[in-house]
Formats: C-alpha cells, structure tokens, sequence
C-alpha cells in the first residue's frame, strides 16, 4: 500500500554527521508517520554520514546513490521521478541541514485536506545557528494564496523547505524542478506554478528549524554572476505574471543588495526579512 506522503531529500558532500541526524530523526519522529523518506545522493557524501544512513533499519527510508554531483534541482528531480509515478498524496520537501517540528506533517496534511484548492502548503521558520541554538528570529509567511501570490512580486511565499506539495502542483506544473537557473530552483518552480494556475499558501505556525549559519551570506547570498541571474529571473517573473512597477523596484533593490558585502547583506536581511 502507498504511504500518503513522499518525503524528499539531497545530501551531499558537505552535510555533516550532525546535522544529518537531526534532520532525519525529525522527520521520523513526526505525528504523522503514513509516508516514505526518499533520500539521493548528490556525489559522494561524507563516510560517517554514510555508515548512519546505512544502520538505519526504518523501512519507509529509501536511498539512492549516485557518484556526480549535479546539484539540488536535479537531486530533486531524480526523486521525483521515482515518487510521482507511484500515486502519493502529497510530496513533502526537507533540507539535511535543518529540523522538522514534531507535528509538521500532521498540520500541514490537515490544512490541505480542509483546502483542496491549494496546491502547495509551507510555515513560519524559526532560525537556529551552526550550534542550534535560537537566533531570536522567527520568519512569517502571507497565509492566504492570494496574498502569496501578491508576495511573490517581492520575494519567494514560502519557504522551501518547509513546503509540502498536493501532487496536482507537479501535474499542473511538470514533474520536474527547472535547472535554467542554478540556485533559483524554488523560485523557478513557483514561477512555473502561478504560470499553470497553482495555489501556494502557509499556515502561521513554525514547522522548520532553519539552520541559518555566516557562510549562507559569504558563499551563497552575494555574488555579481547570481545576483544578474536573480535579476534576470525577477524581471520575467514580472512579465510574465503581470505584476507592477515595484516588481520591478524590488528586483534592482535585491540586485545591489547582492553584490554588496556580505556584512551589509545581512544587516538587510534582519531587518527586511
């Protein structure tokens, strides 16, 4: 019998054992134990991380190994090739650096069986730094689809790791995350799914322990060749889904925010997230 949910998660060569742990023991800890944890290899992972996974004897986690590493979109997609075919309910999104709260699937199930017009649920985040401890911030997201959908002018409506997909956002959208732009491949799917009509929402509660470390900001955040790709990306949202001219304002305002230095990149994100 198909399990209600398909939980999908990238490791790859820098996921430490730590981490890993607590990651995956949040997700089968959760309330809500109907589903399956499917887990890929993005190249060689740590030998540690490895042996861990390997002991487990939990028969709703599934690996796959693959020795390249081709990065998260195509991680993705190589799962979802393998879940989607199989007729799950709903497809479930995790990080293998962050911590599920307990009760994450149970809420997150129970709002999209009272909501069938919504495709795509998410949460409030709590940040947690390298130690896990709390970093005294707790980010919200617009709860309505219509109010994300209007959000998205700005920025991503929802977190992505924290999402939980009814399998209709892949049917409507494609099976597959796009791979056009490298490290937008959450904002490039909500872009393909308000194209095909989806319905993204949050529930207001914190369902993620976002682990938020220093590096996020010096490796990943700045950078003049992803913050053109960004732009570029902001302004075809922008016309293809009709948004105004201060779609257009936030996409310059997010660009020069990019390439300016990190610590000036984070002073903005407390402040503006």
């Amino acid at each position: 019998m198909v399990s209600r949910i398909a939980v999908i998660m990238s490791l790859y060569r820098n996921d430490t054992i730590e981490y890993v742990k607590l990651a995956v023991e949040s997700i089968l800890n959760q309330s809500y134990s109907d589903f399956d944890f499917y887990i890929q290899y993005d190249g060689h992972i740590k030998n540690d991380v490895d042996l861990y996974l390997s002991s487990l004897s939990d028969t709703r986690i599934h690996i796959y190994k693959r020795d390249e590493n081709k990065g998260l979109a195509k991680s993705l997609n190589e799962l979802l090739s393998v879940v989607m075919p199989l007729d799950y309910q709903f497809i479930a999104r995790m990080d293998a650096d962050d911590i599920s709260i307990p009760d994450r699937f149970e809420k997150q199930v129970n709002y999209l069986q009272n909501h069938p017009e919504v495709d795509v649920v998410g949460g409030a985040i709590n940040e947690i730094d390298e130690n896990g401890m709390n970093r005294g911030k707790v980010t919200s997201y617009p709860c309505t689809s219509e109010e994300c959908r209007a959000f998205f002018a700005k920025r991503n409506p929802v977190a992505h790791p924290t999402v939980m997909f009814r399998r209709s956002f892949f049917d409507k959208a494609g099976w597959h995350y796009p791979t056009d732009y490298v490290r937008n491949e959450d904002t490039r799917l909500w872009h393909e799914g308000y194209k095909h009509g989806c319905k993204i929402a949050n529930i207001p509660d914190v369902v993620l322990n976002f682990r938020m470390t220093d590096d996020m900001f010096k490796n990943r955040r700045n950078g003049k060749a992803f913050a053109k790709s960004q732009l570029k990306l902001r302004l075809q949202i922008k016309k293809d889904l009709g948004y105004g001219f201060m779609a257009v304002v936030y996409a310059y305002a997010m660009y020069w925010l990019m390439i300016s230095p990190s610590w000036l990149l984070k002073l903005a994100y407390k402040v503006l997230r």
